[in-house]
Formats: C-alpha cells, structure tokens, sequence
C-alpha cells in the first residue's frame, strides 16, 4: 500500500469531522506516517477552534480485517487522544472487524451506530389503548 499525503497543510472544516481512508493493508511503516496524519488533522481542527476533534476511519480493503487493522486503530485512537483529547470513529466498519475489535476488548464510537439506551429510529413501541403515555 502507498499512501502519499497532499502537500501543505491539511484543510480542516470545524464543523466535520476529518476523514482518513487507509487503502489496502498497511504496513508496519506505514502506521507511524498515518498516526502523524492524525496528530496533523487534530492540530489544525484544534487551530480552527474546533477543540478535541474527531477523525472518522473509513477501514477498507480486501480481505478480512486481521491483527494489524486492529494494531492500526489501536495505535491511531492512542495518538487521537494524546493529540488534546481527539477522538477516533469508524464509519461503516466490516461486521468481522467489529467481531475482532470486541475480542481483544477495544471499544470505538461507530459513525450510524445506535447509542446505548435509545432506540433505533423507525422503532415504535406498542402501546394498548387506554394506558398512559410514557
């Protein structure tokens, strides 16, 4: 995998989050040049005045995810709180990357994930008639 980063500065919009897509399986040299892509974006976020920023993760490429996908994350979401309190989330990840993420334990904010203890939207409870509103 190559991954060539623009030249200049990183430009940031306060109000969305950046977006990193690491393409194919990375490398072990590659995950010191994408942890300094994260520290960059989250820098310049914090220089817009956006504060502790979050950076979503697109995780694609062929194949299964495997041990290094989750030294990646783990290393990006070390980085990402490190760098002013940012943040790591992922967009769209695999079923089979999640599966691996929760068996060695990590725990990452998922971009369309339903939160804890709310309901999914579309969901209606039923309700018997003449019982009182919730």
């Amino acid at each position: 995998m190559s991954y060539d980063r623009p030249p200049g500065l990183p430009i940031v919009d306060a109000k969305t989050p950046a977006v990193l897509v690491p393409a194919g399986p990375v490398t072990r040299d590659e995950v010191a040049g994408l942890c300094a892509e994260v520290r960059a974006l989250l820098e310049a976020m914090a220089g817009a005045g956006a504060g502790a920023g979050v950076v979503l993760v697109e995780v694609v490429g062929p194949g299964p995810p495997g041990l290094g996908t989750v030294d990646l994350l783990a290393r990006l979401h070390l980085t990402a709180r490190r760098t002013g309190g940012g943040r790591v989330r992922l967009r769209a990840p695999a079923p089979e990357l999640r599966a691996l993420l929760d068996l060695v334990g990590l725990r990452f904010e998922m971009e369309g994930q339903v939160e804890q203890r709310e309901p999914a939207l579309g969901v209606q409870e039923e309700v018997e008639p003449g019982e009182p509103a919730v």
